[in-house]
């Protein structure tokens, strides 16, 4: 039995699955779930129904919630919502026309069409499921990703283990939450940076590329060989697990669990030393031996062997075993 069952079927798990939220869910099941799915309760949403089908995402958890609405930071029952000509653009807050027009993706923000939707709260979905705590949070809402994180309530946010975001840096939203915002938010709220990702588009307009280029091929060609800047980036933060009162022993399990998923094994080493210390259980023993491997074995693994000799590389292989 390997570790993620280990933790999987622990008492204090198991009566407690983990439970996944997934905002923005149009494409699937969100790859680093993958190994864990099958042991959890997954709460997803997605309003453009051109790309969310919870058939895709049905078959991999324990439990599916699927909400074909928006989440609201407000109590406002319908909301406008701006179906853009990209599905994954589609936002709550209308696009940005003027100040991306001078980008090469603006044609993704073209707003097709605006519609009514249904839309809830996150504190009123948890209540409608029997759901009170989120241990994995993943969002991309075009712009809200900030807001709808605080909209927990500053004792859930508090307990989420894995809260991921996707803010912007340039202006594609009216009004959207921004990266600066985030960054300030989360130091805060005592979580810490484990991965960024930045991603962008090419400062060069639609226009200008169809001037230069009437041919369609040649334009889409000429718009990737253009310079990338930064126009968003993907954040995936983990708990820091400094307010102690707030965690009991299956929060130490999850946080060394989705540490350990995310590479973070130094951070998972600590985590299962302090729930070893609060709990005094044997399991945790064996965690932090194992982070303690996968640190050492990374060195093996690394780049670094090549370049510190042969007599130096296999007394590290010997230390390392």
């Amino acid at each position: 039995m390997n570790y993620i069952e280990r933790i999987m079927n622990s008492k204090e798990v198991a009566s407690h699955p983990p439970v996944l939220l997934d905002i923005g869910a149009s494409e699937g099941i969100h790859p680093p779930w993958r190994p864990i799915a099958k042991y959890c309760i997954c709460i997803a949403f997605d309003p453009d129904a051109r790309e969310f089908s919870d058939a895709k995402l049905r078959r991999y958890f324990r439990q599916l919630h699927s909400f074909d609405c928006v989440v609201s930071a407000n109590s406002k029952k319908q909301a406008e919502f701006f179906l853009t000509h990209s599905p994954y653009c589609s936002s709550l807050l209308q696009p940005d026309t003027d100040k991306l027009k001078d980008w090469a993706f603006a044609p993704l923000f073209d707003v097709e069409r605006t519609i009514k939707v249904k839309a809830k709260t996150l504190k009123q979905v948890l209540k409608d499921v029997g759901i009170d705590q989120i241990d994995w949070f993943k969002v991309d809402s075009q712009g809200m990703d900030l807001r709808l994180f605080k909209s927990l309530g500053k004792d859930r946010y508090q307990r989420v283990i894995t809260a991921e975001f996707e803010p912007g840096i340039i202006d594609a939203y009216k009004g959207e939450d921004k990266l600066h915002e985030v960054f300030q938010f989360m130091e805060k709220a005592g979580f810490w940076l484990s991965d960024i990702n930045i991603k962008g588009s090419q400062r060069i307009s639609s226009s200008v590329l169809e001037l230069f280029f009437p041919n369609r091929s040649l334009r889409k060609l000429a718009m990737f060989s253009h310079k990338t800047s930064p126009g968003w980036a993907e954040l995936l933060y983990l708990n820091s697990f400094v307010n102690k009162n707030k965690f009991s022993k299956r929060e130490y399990l999850l946080g060394w669990l989705f540490a350990t998923l995310q590479g973070q094994h130094g951070f998972a080493y600590q985590l299962a030393h302090t729930g070893q210390a609060e709990s005094d259980d044997p399991l945790f023993d064996e965690l932090f031996q194992h982070s303690e491997r996968l640190i050492k074995k990374h060195i093996i693994s690394s780049n670094i062997l090549p370049y510190i000799g042969r007599k130096v590389g296999q007394k590290l292989r010997r230390f390392i075993g």
